[in-house]
């Protein structure tokens, strides 16, 4: 009975000693001892499932998925009446150790437990057919990096033509601080200088960890692979003794936003739980230094707030946090940014966030998201997903990158060009050394022919315009050669057009998707008429520099049969149309924050060979200025000149007829001369007399707003600009 006694006794210290380490999330720690106590003789059942639960969370926090599924599964068959959670994290180490089947079944049981939690629903369905993750499988080509650790390295970003990332390398030659979750050294930034060095270097296949801030868990053998050398330390101002994470750099990179623990100026806070989280920093580069370092407004010591990404205009910020009213464990919020001043944070909502995690968000070129989720459908642990944006809302929903990208490991922190071309990502499968590494990827080319004939000799036709309309939007413009054939790279998961355009012929097209597996065709034919008809071309462009605009719909209406015809510009803001003869025809280009614009045109007559007709359309942007040509006003007068009439008459009413909805602000000043009340009172004067010249010539004054600016020391003696507000 002593003897007994005593076993009893050893195994609860062993267990209290465990727990000690839970609790202190020294997950590591606390392995061996749930494992050894589990060993022990006499475990009660309570005490039993208690151990059986920690010891497989221990396991899924540092990664460690194939023990995971070991103690989830004895968990499960011992105790099926455990929590629903369990549930969901045993299918998630199934389908991270590429069981999918054996996942989908779990997910289902889930789904029966915890009906409001559409992750149980989601991944039974996905598993039913896994083709679609694999259908761009040969379309990338996955390199593993040189610069790559024994420890974690990940997210990268992009910097001076080389890349910043997170590592928690020991370079330095100081002993670093390690993080008790799983004793692994906190992260810094490192810096390599040339992209152009990272050579293709293959790895072997290792142990596998954490996507994110992480310990190595090795237990296979791994090859020596020397990291590339000239890798350096990003910054001994930025980095401290503990995490600093993800980074993004403003236009010109003279400013960063970068994610930290909560520390600064060599003090720490921790939260009411005695956890110390992550918060957003932003620094200036001064003297080819890093300084001015401070916290965000949106910061708290209650919640987490990191992994920054801007927008390309640098009016917005995206980051992850798992601040109260979220709708999982991490989301993805958005705060507008003004000329240093920043707003309020706003969930991005469930189009993109879920219940599981969301995290690492990065802003291509146009402006679209990238981020990686464990709560969308995907292969296993994070997947990195892209969604296209307007006004902050994924409008064509959310797409997993599937594989290669993609893996039945963690894969995250993907930067990349606005066609995805090329780029690089994070991941901790097993073509790496231990823990997370950093890969590069490129886009090889499923090549597409198409060939023009002559559809009555079925001769190729040379010189013929081509036009490329992907999930319609125009695309590039090409030209058939002497084989009337011309050349394209595929994008998956795409509908096609191409469109033939050339004179004396009518337009033609074809179509074709790339969303079936099926279809692998790598040539296609079109056929043209003769014709007599006419065709509409033109190009959009900003009324302000001359540029082409994309994103621009242009819709050509018959009034005659009310047929329509639309488009969507691509980046060289053309556009094109088959015109039918004896009709009168309209034309409207309409962009959000543009003003319409529209043009009417009488009845294109039919002729003996083909006409083309040039239209080409400006339309002016919120916050456009418009700028007429000087209007002077008689030495301290406001009266409107007869030059100054004239050049209101040709220039501004015109434009305001046009544009009905258009808003304008009219600024006036004076010159230097005369008291500041007095030129005031002049400016406020001669702005309202260009008011009230518009308004007596049909203009609705709720379309006007003047303003009076400072006085200035100008030749002139008065500037008006207009300030477009659509």
């Amino acid at each position: 009975m002593l003897a007994i006694s005593g076993t009893f006794t050893y195994g609860q210290a062993k267990l209290k000693a465990a727990n000690r380490q839970f609790e202190d999330f020294s997950y590591l720690n606390a392995i061996p001892l749930y494992e050894g106590y589990l060993k022990e003789k006499n475990v009660e059942q309570p005490a039993r499932q208690e151990a059986l639960k920690k010891l497989a969370y221990s396991y899924r926090r540092i990664q460690d998925i194939r023990n995971a599924e070991r103690v989830y599964a004895d968990l499960i068959r011992d105790y099926p009446d455990t929590e629903s959670e369990n549930y969901l994290y045993y299918a998630q180490s199934l389908a991270g150790n590429g069981k999918y089947r054996e996942s989908q079944k779990i997910y289902s049981k889930y789904g029966e437990r915890q009906a409001a939690d559409l992750r149980g629903k989601r991944f039974t369905v996905s598993y039913m057919d896994m083709s679609r993750f694999y259908r761009d499988s040969s379309t990338y080509k996955i390199t593993y990096l040189p610069i790559n650790s024994r420890q974690a390295d990940f997210s990268p970003m992009y910097y001076k033509g080389g890349l910043v990332f997170c590592s928690a390398r020991e370079e330095s030659g100081a002993i670093k601080k390690v993080f008790s979750w799983n004793q692994t050294p906190f992260l810094d930034l490192y810096f390599v200088a040339d992209t152009a060095e990272l050579r293709v270097q293959r790895g072997v296949p290792g142990a596998s960890a954490l996507g994110g801030m992480s310990a190595s868990n090795s237990d296979n053998a791994v090859a020596s692979i020397q990291p590339l050398t000239k890798v350096e330390e990003f910054s001994r101002i930025l980095n401290t003794k503990y995490h600093e994470g993800p980074m993004s750099f403003f236009k010109g990179e003279q400013k960063v936003i970068f994610t930290r623990n909560n520390y600064n100026k060599g003090k720490t806070r921790e939260s009411k739980d005695g956890v110390n989280k992550l918060k957003l920093f932003s620094g200036d580069l001064v003297n080819n230094a890093w300084s001015n370092i401070k916290e965000l407004p949106f910061n708290s010591d209650e919640y987490s707030v990191g992994h920054p990404a801007l927008s390309p205009d640098n009016t917005k910020l995206y980051f992850v946090s798992d601040m109260p009213g979220g709708y999982g464990g991490t989301d993805i919020y958005v705060v507008e940014y003004n000329n240093g001043t920043w707003g309020s944070p706003v969930n991005l909502g469930k189009e993109i966030n879920t219940e599981g995690n969301e995290m690492f968000p990065f802003a291509d070129e146009n402006g679209n998201l990238y981020f990686a989720s464990d709560g969308h459908e995907g292969l296993g642990g994070l997947d990195i997903f892209y969604a296209e944006m307007k006004d902050e809302v994924a409008y064509r929903g959310v797409v997993n990158l599937g594989a290669p990208i993609n893996s039945e490991k963690d894969d995250f922190g993907l930067i990349t060009d606005g066609n995805r071309n090329s780029g690089f990502f994070s991941s901790n499968r097993k073509m790496g050394v231990h823990d997370d590494n950093i890969y590069s990827f490129a886009k090889s080319c499923r090549e597409m022919e198409l060939i023009v004939y002559d559809a009555a000799s079925k001769t190729p036709l040379e010189n013929v315009d081509v036009r490329t309309i992907v999930n319609g939007e125009n695309r590039d413009l090409r030209v058939t050669g002497i084989e009337g054939s011309t050349k394209m790279c595929l994008q998956s998961e795409s509908e096609y057009e191409f469109k033939a355009i050339k004179e004396g012929y009518q337009t033609n097209s074809v179509v074709f998707s790339t969303k079936s597996n099926s279809a692998q065709k790598t040539q296609l034919a079109l056929y043209l008429d003769k014709s007599t008809g006419t065709l509409l071309r033109g190009v959009v462009k900003s009324e302000v520099n001359q540029q082409p605009l994309s994103g621009v719909q242009v819709t050509l209406q018959n009034e005659k049969d009310n047929t329509k015809q639309t488009v969507v510009t691509g980046a060289d803001g053309a556009y094109e149309f088959d015109v039918k003869p004896n009709a009168n025809h309209k034309l409207t280009a309409q962009k959000d924050k543009y003003a319409t614009t529209k043009e009417a045109f009488d009845k294109f007559k039919s002729g003996k060979s083909n006409k083309q007709f040039q239209a080409d359309l400006a339309m002016y942007g919120e916050g456009d200025i418009f700028k007429l040509n000087n209007i002077y006003y008689d030495y301290g007068k406001f009266f409107i000149r007869t030059d100054a009439a004239k050049e209101l008459d040709s220039r501004l009413i015109p434009l305001l007829k046009k544009y009905p909805e258009m808003k304008i602000e009219i600024r006036s000043h004076t010159d230097a001369r005369s008291s500041d009340t007095y030129n005031m009172q002049l400016s406020d004067n001669r702005a309202r007399a260009v008011v009230d010249y518009l308004v007596a010539r049909g203009v609705d004054p709720a379309r006007l707003v003047s303003k009076v600016m400072e006085k200035q020391n100008l030749l002139m003696n008065v500037l008006t600009g207009y300030n477009v507000q659509n």
